[in-house]
């Protein structure tokens, strides 16, 4: 038999690097297969969204939940829950596959019966601004008492005709949406004496017609505008400058989120941290994964109203 002499010093330093990281790619890949099969864990987690577009909020949770899993060895997949049939599907196959570690539900309301059917995986749930109920752990904030801090700033300023401003959702998606509704109506009738509405806005509709529309074509306008997001609100300020009126003086805006460009914007908003829950939320997945102790288990976060110089009080003569 022919023996091989290795001269490592006749080889390229180039070559060298390229051989010694594939080495330790296959020892990555080959080490991470054999935790799998030692462990009997996918090394995926699930994250329900209840929806196709990744805004800022699940944006934001995405970052946070990526930078504690990857560093522990897991992948994160994501999973669209977008109408009935994709939720049936997601909530009928996962516990039969058995494909994923943990599972993420972020945003919107899940039945006591897809919590069954989740439990069957024998896997840990945790809930991201949802429900407590069937969860082995939970962070959110209180939706309702975020918006019910916008209406109080307002009110103080001296607004008693408001405005709440929404796009329609599916009411078994839609668990922060419909929090922040109930919250605004709750706060209007505990003050008593305003005029105050709540508007949602069908699938394709543009909302910023809507709310120029409700502000130029009403007898009694709204004073003040409260958008369900930021990212609704903002883009009100280059429109009404076109229509030769301007915020706060002919009338008062505010978001929720303090997401991107609120600041900048200086938008009056509520100022949640999508990506600290995140973060909360992948370390107490991964404790129950483990079998170690979760201290907090259902943990509420803090909500702070930003107010900035997009609220003012009313002016006292009509917009016309």
């Amino acid at each position: 038999m022919r023996r091989c002499n290795a001269k490592p010093e006749q080889v390229s330093e180039t070559t060298r690097s390229k051989v010694l990281a594939a080495a330790n790619a296959l020892n990555f890949s080959v080490s991470r297969s054999a935790g799998i099969l030692k462990s009997g864990r996918t090394y995926r987690i699930a994250l329900l969204v209840g929806s196709r577009t990744i805004e800022w909020f699940t944006a934001e949770i995405i970052a946070g939940l990526n930078d504690v899993l990857r560093d522990a060895g897991y992948d994160l997949v994501i999973y669209p829950i977008e109408g009935l049939e994709a939720r049936d599907a997601f909530f009928e196959k996962l516990p039969v596959r058995s494909n994923a570690d943990a599972v993420f539900v972020s945003s919107f309301g899940i039945s006591p019966d897809e919590v069954k059917r989740l439990g069957t995986a024998k896997i840990p749930i945790i809930g991201i601004n949802t429900t407590c109920e069937g969860f082995d752990a939970t962070v959110g904030i209180n939706d309702k008492e975020g918006i019910k801090l916008i209406v109080r700033h307002l009110v103080k300023l001296g607004h008693r005709n408001l405005l709440y401003l929404y796009e329609n959702f599916s009411s078994t998606l839609g668990f922060s949406s419909h929090n922040r509704i109930v919250g605004f109506q709750e706060a209007c009738n505990a003050i008593g004496g305003l005029t105050a509405r709540t508007l949602g806005v069908q699938e394709g509709d543009n909302i910023l017609d809507v709310a120029i529309s409700e502000m130029m074509a009403s007898d009694n306008p709204p004073t003040a505008l409260c958008f369900h997001q930021d990212s609704q609100a903002i883009p009100l300020f280059f429109r009404l400058q076109r229509s030769g009126l301007s915020i706060p003086e002919d009338i008062s805006v505010t978001g929720f989120d303090d997401s991107t460009f609120a600041k900048e914007a200086e938008l009056t908003t509520v100022r949640q941290r999508p990506y600290d829950m995140a973060v909360k939320a992948a370390q107490k997945a991964l404790a129950l994964i483990e079998g170690r102790p979760v201290h907090e288990p259902f943990e509420t976060f803090p909500v702070q109203l930003q107010v900035r110089g997009s609220t003012a009080k009313p002016r006292t003569s009509p917009l016309l």
